[in-house]
């Protein structure tokens, strides 16, 4: 399977892995130090540690570059977002506000799902349609300014549904990244009737990344078809794939919105486990993580079919 190895014996765990203190003590991860085989370890930190090793190698630890999660969220209510990152933490990076939903939330509220992810090292912003909803009525500096006051760091740039020429979106790219944030763009437009010419997508891809985009997302939506690199049935056109990513000089700086476990499974297979991946479900966020490092039957079964052929 390409892009995937298979893991020696070791304890990948121990080098990668991320020690979580029991919830109400404190918030933070600590990296575990390296080579000791868990000696003075809290042994609640991996269940199988030293009995199980993942089958799949080289998964990026936090903080990293590559292998993002980045997760979209609904509504998650704020003890189910603490509870989840008190489990899930190591696995994700990013935290997203679906759509406008956080207009929708009390100010204190939304600085305060910022605090708590933040506590697990996970940044929380706003889906692209808030920012495209103030551009739209002329309000980017209030946009700004609010986002400054509930602790966002993190925020999308896109014109999924309103139309921004390449000036209009670099000057505001430029704005946003003045005022210290760190800027992740989308390209793509959410409604099938609205789907540009892939010619554009790749236009815009450089343009973001020469001004300065952290990492530039390929729309997906949640539903995964007839959108970005999806076609109606889900599937995923490589021609296009295959042009974004050279493009961009490589998948390094592109996160894949992939809602659906076989969109995950076809692109770790292409690109490894240590694609980024983003719209991933909160309840879904292990699952994800079991699949990138094959403690998974979908890609824990390649691993054995390349055992069985090497024996």
């Amino acid at each position: 399977m390409e892009g995937l190895a298979a893991l020696p014996p070791g304890d990948l765990w121990g080098r990668v892995g991320w020690y979580v203190e029991p919830l109400g003590v404190t918030k933070d991860l600590q990296p575990w130090p390296n080579g000791d085989g868990g000696a003075g370890r809290d042994p609640s930190a991996w269940a199988w540690e030293g009995a199980v090793e993942p089958p799949l190698r080289g998964r990026q630890a936090k903080p990293r570059q590559v292998g993002l999660t980045m997760v979209l969220d609904k509504g998650t209510p704020l003890q189910v977002l603490d509870g989840l990152l008190a489990v899930a933490a190591p696995y994700v990076d990013f935290w997203k506000l679906a759509f406008g939903t956080s207009a929708l939330l009390a100010q204190e509220a939304l600085a305060e799902r910022v605090e708590v992810a933040r506590r697990y090292g996970v940044e929380v912003y706003p889906g692209g349609t808030l920012l495209e909803v103030a551009l739209f009525q002329g309000r980017l500096e209030a946009w700004i300014d609010r986002a400054s006051a509930v602790g966002i760091r993190t925020v999308e740039l896109s014109d999924g549904t309103i139309s921004l020429s390449l000036e209009e979106r670099c000057r505001i790219l430029r704005r946003l990244r003045r005022e210290g944030f760190t800027v992740v763009t989308e390209v793509g437009k959410k409604h099938p009737d609205d789907r540009p010419d892939p010619a554009v997508l790749l236009r815009t891809l450089r343009v973001d990344l020469n001004e300065g985009a952290a990492w530039v997302i390929v729309e997906g939506r949640e539903s995964g078809h007839t959108v970005g690199i999806y076609r109606g049935d889900g599937s995923i056109d490589s021609d296009l794939l295959d042009a974004l990513v050279e493009a961009a000089g490589g998948p390094e700086r592109i996160i894949w919105e992939a809602p659906r476990k076989s969109q995950q499974e076809e692109l770790l297979r292409r690109f490894g486990v240590n694609a980024n991946l983003g719209n991933v479900e909160p309840p879904g966020i292990l699952a994800l993580e079991a699949l990138r490092v094959g403690l998974r039957g979908d890609t824990f079964r390649p691993v054995v079919r390349d055992s069985e052929r090497r024996a």
